[in-house]
């Protein structure tokens, strides 16, 4: 797995389109990925609101993980992504998880307030990053949560719904592919797995995300966990992540439709403390490809089984 690439430092991107697709020339494949959290898109608005400077607000993001997954399209499978960040809006959550505490004036009765995102501080609109720093100087506006919602939570939302149902027209059947990646202290189990040779907790290249089973057919989950041991990966499944909300919303292998979370150790590819890009990026890149081309050769089997 060494590569000899350059370091690639990539800094911030003005406010752009709420969304990237990627699509291939054909949908040949009854595939879909999905990057929410790589985006980098921060609006100067929410910059200047901020009480953290820009490399603060970036330790939410899944930093390039859409460039991870890049070759979907080529294996004729789109590729969603989110361009704005997590840190302003988190399409992973429910729409209206927010924190009433971060808000100035009271939040309608509808609004979910009691989830336990929202007592992390990581719920619709984050209070905190994920490292605990808090990201505003003042309180918000509801109206700003709105506005967040409705531009870039619901694109993204109208756009997933559109590709699953696409695929599911055309193919009888979807697997969706939630991208992540996590950083170095979420790669410890949470529930004293087996340790390694030397008694130590054994730590996760990758964890599988399939909602304890009931969001993807085994079948998928195993394939994917066996394609990366294969590949010289270590990989646990559920532990510390099951899935958000896209997993376990849209996952509903009754209906055909499959989804499977997969979290990406970032210290596999990336210095997590300047956000760049590490030498065995494109190592990790091309192991990801081998992936992508593994489930496009099986994925209409395995969900016809």
């Amino acid at each position: 797995m060494a590569g000899m690439d350059l370091p690639v430092a990539e800094p911030p991107l003005p406010s752009a389109a709420p969304i990237s697709l990627r699509q291939p020339d054909t949908q040949r494949v009854p595939l879909v990925f999905a990057s929410p959290h790589s985006g980098r898109a921060y609006p100067p608005d929410f910059i200047a609101a901020a009480r953290l400077d820009t490399l603060g607000l970036r330790r939410s993001e899944d930093s390039f993980v859409d460039a991870l997954f890049e070759a979907a399209p080529g294996f004729g499978a789109p590729l969603l992504s989110a361009t704005f960040p997590r840190a302003y809006c988190d399409p992973n959550r429910e729409p209206w998880e927010l924190d009433p505490a971060m808000f100035a004036d009271d939040l309608p009765a509808w609004v979910n307030t009691t989830s336990p995102r929202v007592g992390a501080g990581l719920g619709t609109i984050a209070r905190v990053v994920a490292s605990g720093e808090a990201i505003y100087r003042e309180k918000l506006p509801f109206a700003e949560a709105e506005r967040r919602v409705r531009t870039c939570w619901e694109p993204f939302h109208d756009a997933l719904f559109g590709l699953i149902g696409q695929t599911k027209r055309a193919f009888g059947a979807c697997l969706l592919i939630d991208c992540h990646s996590m950083p170095a202290h979420a790669a410890q189990p949470r529930h004293g797995l087996a340790g390694t040779a030397s008694g130590g907790a054994a730590v996760a290249d990758f964890v599988l995300g399939d909602a304890h089973g009931t969001s993807c057919a085994p079948r998928i989950t195993a394939l994917v966990e066996q394609t990366l041991r294969a590949l010289g990966y270590t990989v646990r499944r559920n532990d510390p992540y099951a899935g958000g909300y896209i997993t376990r919303h849209y996952g509903r292998p009754r209906e055909g439709v499959h989804v499977l979370q997969i979290e990406v150790a970032r210290a596999l590819y990336m210095d997590e403390a300047r956000i760049e890009r590490l030498p065995r990026f494109g190592a990790l890149q091309r192991d990801l490809t081998a992936l992508i081309a593994t489930l496009a050769a099986d994925a209409p089997t395995l969900l016809a089984a």
